[in-house]
């Protein structure tokens, strides 16, 4: 199938070929045709797949041919609500690069800047509005935008919405637009808040998934490495500079995290800069073209400063921390391996954290390989402290990046009494005390990472194994059975 098969004007093809697409990605040879039939969709489709062109550019068809009457300046036809500025930015660039042969006017409406001049540009022809929702509910209350000739409405990234809040903002939207209209949800996990929204706002949809539910792509070879909380930015340090890492986007629960961990990168002689919600948009435009460049060699962000980080070919993705909810596992890693391209996903692991590990492995339905960095094996008289407001108490100071009353941004940040008792150390299931604790009584990996067993040393119950596939090098295929496994407890055996 090519894109002259799916109904679009000569003018997007040109545009499409112009930008080296020939063959659309799945989720678009099926949102694109469903879109064009005028009815609403439900879409499930991980970030990286080319979900963006898959709304833009049958939007962009529907607006060109409509034979509705011309309405007035300002007054939006088509509304596209995105969770970040940055994705906001994104979407609006596709919305120009498949438009530049239509007589279509687009902007892009985010909070972080002025309002005047968007305020201006307003009083002229807007036929596609992207917008956050805080700031387009300004907007409203100044009633400086008309949204009462809305044709289409798009939620992208409508998990992350949610997530961050944005639930009551949206039902104020929604409340002015018209009601008859074209809806179309986006979503690269299903909850049932995500049902429930669906359920009120769509009539009757076509659904299309092009991933299994709450999936990681195939492409992206995930890897965990096991290591104290106090020695994370140690082995962090290490890892890009032996493998001379570039372009490596490393995730903090917090953002006071992610100002410490980049300035004490940025020591080591790593370029390093932090993008999160309390910097300006002038700060987080600069970083984000600094690294896209590849001129930054770390950029250092918090969860939903990441949204619309959109490289096609960022190569690494660091959990320096493990989320707080299993579904944003998935969004972080899915930076990666985007469009058709490789990429490494990597997870900084301690003892802490462990139970967040199993909810992620009972989550994407697969065990990720351990990789043990000799003389960073975990020491086995650490236990085990609850994780409190997105934190790891006891690291604050220590130059980890870890911040006092910082708070999740969705909220999250209750404690999980994760590893109860004390783990056996790593070291290819000896018993305790042979030499485990300072790294020295490994008889195997000087010079070079092994594999390790996993965290707790027990093997993974309910029939899974793990065998290599002919397929892309470094990547494992795990085979299910018997249904969904138990969850691993990684606390020395002692389960919860």
């Amino acid at each position: 199938m090519n894109f002259t098969s799916l109904g679009l004007s000569e003018e997007i093809l040109r545009a499409v070929t112009e930008c080296g697409y020939t063959e659309p990605t799945p989720v678009q040879a099926q949102a694109i045709p469903a879109v064009l039939s005028g009815g609403d969709l439900l879409a499930g489709a991980q970030t990286g797949t080319g979900k963006t062109a898959g709304f833009t550019l049958p939007i962009l068809q529907l607006l060109t041919a409509s034979k509705k009457p011309a309405v007035g300046k300002g007054a939006i036809r088509a509304l596209v609500l995105i969770p970040t500025r940055e994705l906001a930015a994104q979407v609006e660039e596709s919305v120009i690069k498949y438009g530049k042969y239509l007589n279509l006017k687009s902007m892009t409406m985010i909070g972080g800047v002025n309002i005047n001049p968007q305020i201006n540009k307003l009083k002229g022809r807007v036929d596609i509005l992207v917008a956050t929702p805080g700031r387009l509910l300004d907007h409203l209350q100044q009633k400086t935008v008309d949204l009462s000739h809305v044709e289409i409405l798009v939620l992208d990234e409508a998990d992350r919405m949610l997530d961050m809040g944005f639930i009551r903002d949206i039902k104020k939207i929604l409340a002015v637009l018209p009601k008859q209209r074209q809806n179309l949800l986006f979503s690269a996990t299903f909850s049932d808040e995500i049902k429930g929204l669906a359920d009120g706002l769509l009539n009757k949809p076509a659904m299309i998934e092009v991933a299994r539910r709450n999936a990681t792509a195939e492409l992206i070879t995930q890897k965990i490495y096991p290591v104290d909380r106090e020695r994370k930015r140690e082995l962090l340090t290490k890892l890009i500079k032996d493998h001379n890492w570039f372009q490596v986007l490393v995730f903090t629960r917090t953002k006071h995290g992610a100002n410490n961990l980049a300035e004490n990168l940025a020591k080591d002689g790593i370029p390093s800069m932090a993008i999160h919600g309390n910097k300006s948009q002038a700060a987080r435009t600069r970083a984000l073209a600094e690294f896209k460049t590849g001129k930054l060699q770390v950029l250092c962000a918090t969860d939903i400063a990441a949204r619309g980080i959109d490289i096609s070919e960022l190569p690494h993705v660091v959990n320096y921390e493990l989320p707080n909810v299993a579904e944003d596992y998935v969004h972080r890693i899915g930076r990666t391996g985007r469009a058709g391209s490789e990429g490494e996903a990597s997870s900084l692991v301690c003892i802490d954290e462990h139970k967040l590990l199993n909810d992620i492995e009972r989550l994407i339905k697969r065990e990720i390989p351990v990789v043990q960095i000799p003389g960073f094996e975990p020491d086995p008289r650490i236990r085990a402290e609850p994780i409190l407001n997105g934190q790891n108490r006891g690291q604050g100071g220590r130059g980890q990046g870890q911040g006092r009353g910082q708070p999740r941004a969705q909220g999250q940040g209750k404690g999980h009494g994760q590893g109860q008792g004390q783990p056996r150390a790593q070291g290819a299931g000896k018993p305790q005390g042979t030499g485990q604790g300072t790294g020295q009584g490994r008889s195997q990996g000087q010079g070079k990472s092994q594999s390790a067993p996993r965290p707790g040393g027990q093997p993974r119950a309910g029939g899974n194994s793990t065998s290599h596939t002919g397929g892309a090098p470094g990547h494992v295929q795990l085979t299910v059975g018997g249904g969904l496994p138990p969850p691993l407890h990684r606390s020395g055996g002692r389960g919860r």
